[in-house]
Formats: structure tokens, C-alpha cells, sequence
């Protein structure tokens, strides 16, 4: 326990997080609560969004047991007023917010022939339009003081077409537009803006697709990695980027998949040019 301890708080001093006042939305569950643990472990306080409830107060608890400032903000992204009314509790009762993570989001299955206008309109509305409501309620401040980071977290889907997901594709690769253009017009302003695209990460997202014998192996072997990810990876990735250490990295994009992005030619068929088995 001496040695971890030892390690946060040198991770602290390098990421140079401490007492830095952050926002992380959909952070009951899954990638959200571990990049939760990820931001406090470096020494930031840490609010924490999402429309669960007591999954959120859950999150914060485990976030405050190992010594950070946690606050629970019941919040659904999709909703303006709920969305103002969060930002409005994170500056009284953390008194502002410096980084904000964009990680709210939903999966629904169907084809696009088929699918409901209001299906539609659902996906969009927390994994495209959240991140907009909270980039404005949460950003304009930084804006205002003159300086701050925000990640968005997409998805590798977000640039290869995931099919039968309804809007869930268009959904993560206009997350993409929208913090390119954010980097664009508040970077002057001392904004960054950055994203996180992760693939074939285990979350209570994907928790059905695992559930089905043989999905796991079948993923892995896929992978250059030889894994299948898990949330503490996207994790390092959000917290480097949200921190000083990044300080000159703006609209751009760092996928988080094991290699799985890179290897289209290897399925496609060439004859002689086989692997040895």
C-alpha cells in the first residue's frame, strides 16, 4: 500500500492535477468511474455526473475513499436544465471547474432503414448533443478565466462505420467535428480540446456482447494487443491529455483500441503472403 501511494503522488506532481477542479459526465459506471479514480489518484477533485443516481453517489464514495474531494451531481446530459442546473452546483460547491470529460453515452441496436426518427434523435441527444451542452455550461467559464481542458471520449466506430447501431457512428464521429472546433475557436482563449477514441473496451456498455461464450477469445484474437481493453486503459489516456503535460496538444485525437484500427489489410485474402502457423 506504501508503494501505491508512493506512485500516486508521483503521479501527481508530473500530471501537476493536484487541486485541479474537474468534471467527468456519465462517471456512475464503466470508463466514466475509472477515469474518475484516474483524475483524483493524480490529485484533482473530481465532480461527478451522471443520470443514475445512486450509481453516481457510489462513484464518489469509492473516488473520496481514497482520499480526493468527490461530489455526486445527478445530471442527464440531454436536458439543458439539468445540465445548467449541475454547473451551477459544481461552482458552489467546488467552485468551478477546470477540465471537463465528455464520457455520457448510450448504444442502441437497429438498421438505419428501419430505425425510428426518435431512436434516432435519443442517441444523438446524449452522445452529440450532451457533449455540446456541457462543453458550453462548463467551457464558458474557462473561457472566461483563461484557460482549460476538455476530452470527449468517442469511439473507433466514430471513423469505421459500426452497422446496425442506429446513430451511434454518426453520433461519435460528429464528437469528433465538435472538439476539432471547439480546439478551433477557443484555443485562442487558452481551451484545449481534445479526444479519446477507445475500441473494444469491457464496460457495462458491452457487458451483453461478453455475456455469449466465446465473444471475449474471438475480440482478443482480433487485437494486435492480444487483449480485450478495460476502462483503466482510457483512463491514462483522458487524464494525459486533460493535463499541463499535454499542454500542446489541441483538436486532435489519440485512439485507444490495442491496434485493432490498423489491421484492415491483414483480413484481406493474399495468397503466399500468409502468416506460419
Amino acid at each position: 500500500m506504501e508503494g501505491q501511494s508512493d506512485l500516486r503522488r508521483a503521479d501527481a506532481v508530473w500530471l501537476d492535477l493536484r487541486d485541479r477542479r474537474c468534471v467527468v459526465t456519465g462517471a456512475g459506471g464503466g470508463i466514466g468511474r475509472a477515469i474518475a479514480m484516474a483524475l483524483a489518484a493524480a490529485g484533482a477533485a473530481v465532480a461527478l455526473l451522471d443520470r443514475d443516481a445512486g450509481a453516481c453517489e457510489a462513484a464518489a464514495e469509492a473516488v473520496a475513499a481514497g482520499g480526493a474531494r468527490a461530489l455526486a451531481v445527478p445530471c442527464d446530459v440531454a436536458d439543458p436544465a439539468s445540465v445548467a442546473a449541475a454547473a451551477e452546483t459544481v461552482v458552489a460547491r467546488l467552485g468551478g471547474c477546470e477540465i471537463l470529460v465528455n464520457n455520457a453515452g448510450m448504444l442502441r441496436s437497429g438498421p438505419l432503414a428501419d430505425l425510428p426518427l426518435g431512436e434516432w434523435n435519443a442517441i444523438l441527444a446524449v452522445n452529440l448533443t450532451g457533449y455540446f451542452l456541457c462543453a458550453q455550461a462548463f467551457g464558458r467559464p474557462m473561457l472566461a478565466g483563461g484557460g482549460g481542458s476538455i476530452v470527449h471520449v468517442a469511439s473507433i466506430a466514430g471513423t469505421h462505420p459500426q452497422g446496425q447501431s442506429g446513430a451511434y457512428s454518426v453520433s461519435k464521429a460528429g464528437v469528433v467535428m465538435l472538439s476539432r472546433q471547439l480546439a478551433l475557436e477557443w484555443g485562442p482563449s487558452g481551451v484545449r480540446s481534445n479526444v479519446v477514441s477507445p475500441g473494444l473496451i469491457r464496460t457495462p456498455l458491452s457487458a451483453d456482447f461478453y455475456a455469449r461464450p466465446g465473444v471475449a477469445e474471438a475480440r482478443a484474437a482480433m487485437v494486435p494487443t492480444r487483449r480485450v481493453g478495460a476502462p483503466p486503459d482510457v483512463a491514462d489516456a483522458v487524464v494525459w491529455l486533460a493535463s499541463p503535460r499535454a499542454g500542446y496538444v489541441n483538436g486532435d485525437e489519440i485512439t485507444v483500441d490495442g491496434g485493432l484500427g490498423r489491421v484492415l489489410m491483414s483480413l484481406v485474402p493474399r495468397p503466399g503472403f500468409e502468416a506460419a502457423t
